[in-house]
């Protein structure tokens, strides 16, 4: 109940960020309780990063519904996520993906157990998590609707953008010390759309910062 009653207060206090009502009611739907380390759950729905382990953090709720608002995810999708975390992320999209399904990747492998552990426990069966280099994207299931980074990149990457579907849409923060969110539309060309100054923890891999 008193999760239920802080999840509450969370939800409101984020309808001053615009976020349409479709994103705040899967939010409703997740237990982000759920996704963070057992002693951080006191703090789950505070509007803030939480540690999560491995030098990585869950995104602030207001940052995760934003970008899913951004998306604009639509029952029966294709998703890629890079940067599983403990899998919130992950979830919120795939409760948004309906019908659809979700691709997360994530290159520390223990990190991937724990977002597996987390989204089997929340009920969440439309997410499948891979440990791999999520800066190549993840060729095999391409294209994609919908592409999301939840690490910060070098630079809006053509790895990502060629497995986006005409019509397709990327968020991405881009940068090392100053991060820019960005919104990329895939039409005969990319629309690239700044949306604000974000801080991510970095990309890494063969086409992110180095490790």
């Amino acid at each position: 109940m008193e999760f239920e009653t802080q999840k509450n207060r969370m939800i409101e206090g984020l309808r001053q960020y615009g976020i349409g009502e479709r994103v705040l009611e899967a939010m409703n739907r997740v237990p982000r309780h759920l996704f963070v380390p057992e002693r951080q759950q006191k703090n789950a729905y505070a509007d803030y990063p939480l540690p999560i382990g491995w030098n990585q953090t869950i995104s602030a709720p207001h940052m995760v519904a934003i970008m899913c608002d951004l998306l604009d995810i639509q029952d029966g999708m294709k998703v890629l996520e890079i940067g599983a975390g403990s899998g919130y992320h992950a979830a919120m999209m795939g409760v948004l993906a309906g019908s659809g399904h979700v691709y997360a990747v994530e290159v520390i492998a223990p990190l991937a157990s724990f977002a597996m552990e987390n989204l089997r426990k929340a009920g969440i069966t439309n997410v499948t998590v891979i440990v791999e280099d999520g800066s190549l994207g993840l060729p095999r299931f391409a294209p994609y609707d919908r592409i999301s980074v939840a690490a910060a990149s070098p630079e809006i990457l053509k790895t990502l953008t060629d497995q986006l579907k005409t019509g397709g849409k990327l968020v991405i923060p881009v940068g090392k010390y100053y991060q820019e969110l960005y919104l990329v539309t895939k039409t005969d060309g990319l629309k690239k759309e700044a949306k604000g100054g974000v801080v991510f923890v970095p990309l890494t891999g063969e086409k992110g910062f180095p490790f």
